[in-house]
């Protein structure tokens, strides 16, 4: 019979390959692989803003909630200044800065509010939200991933056309009546939100090779949109529930395995690519 947190996590799998399978499409379509790397920095920043509101209000559960509310926030705020006529690397390079700087003085802040409080195994928490901890994922756990998963999978399918179409072209798009700003500020709450909610499953540190590589990967196989977020929603589904099952059995931590099969199956296609 299987074992319960292990059902947990092959549900978990399910929602997060769903979300990334339709996202990264339109990362890789948008161009906006970058992104993912000031989310990053976003959700780090936010888990330990979330770590010493926490340890303050004794309230652990607040490192989600905050995480991903300044992940959201960031995401916003660099759409908004690509909106101002800043070009996308450098609204993501310069956020993304400023939020890297933000996250070293937090850090030096807990260490402060750790010193104050008792013993609090930081170590553990910041591990686990680097490399993910599906395994040890609860049913509030997944009951939040799952109402939140299916409200930004919702959103994706309602908006999903004018996506596309802002990404090959945006003033095509607003001629014909496409409210342009909108569908851009969406698009990022989208990649903010998704973030913030599948980090605890998929960790810190791989979250930008899963957010980006299936749909480069699915561009590379398809034909039209419809092939690409075929291949897309197939790689991340088959990975995400290949590499727990694997996980499982050779007591690793699955996005390690999840990563490498995706950047494998990339090199390989790359490499056929310039050999034919």
């Amino acid at each position: 019979m299987i074992e319960e947190y292990l059902f947990r996590a092959i549900l978990a799998s399910l929602m997060v390959g769903t979300l990334l399978g339709l996202l990264s499409p339109l990362i890789n379509v948008k161009g906006i692989a970058f992104l993912t790397h000031a989310t990053f920095h976003a959700l780090l920043f936010g888990a330990v803003l979330g770590m010493i509101i926490g340890l303050v209000l004794g309230d652990l559960s607040l490192i989600f909630w905050i995480s991903l509310l300044v992940a959201i926030l960031i995401t916003i705020i660099i759409a908004e200044l690509e909106l101002r006529g800043y070009s996308s690397d450098t609204a993501v390079g310069t956020i993304a800065g400023i939020v890297a700087g933000l996250t070293v003085l937090g850090f030096g802040i807990l260490y402060k509010v750790m010193a104050s409080r008792p013993y609090f195994g930081l170590s553990e928490s910041i591990v686990t939200y680097l490399t993910g901890e599906i395994f040890l994922i609860t049913i509030k756990d997944l009951w939040t991933l799952v109402i939140g998963g299916v409200l930004a999978f919702a959103l994706m399918l309602l908006f999903y056309r004018d996506f596309i179409y802002l990404s090959f072209d945006p003033e095509g798009l607003e001629s014909h009546g496409g409210n342009v700003r909108l569908y851009l500020m969406i698009l990022y709450f989208l990649v903010g939100a998704i973030g913030g909610l599948i980090v605890k499953t998929v960790g810190l540190i791989t979250l930008q090779v899963l957010a980006v590589l299936p749909g480069a990967i699915a561009l590379t196989l398809s034909k039209n949109v419809r092939e690409l977020i075929a291949w897309s929603l197939a790689i991340t589904l088959s990975t995400q529930i290949i590499s727990v099952i694997l996980g499982y059995g050779l007591g690793v931590p699955p996005s390690g395995l999840a990563t490498i099969f995706l950047g494998t199956a990339y090199g390989a296609l790359a490499l056929r690519r310039k050999l034919l």
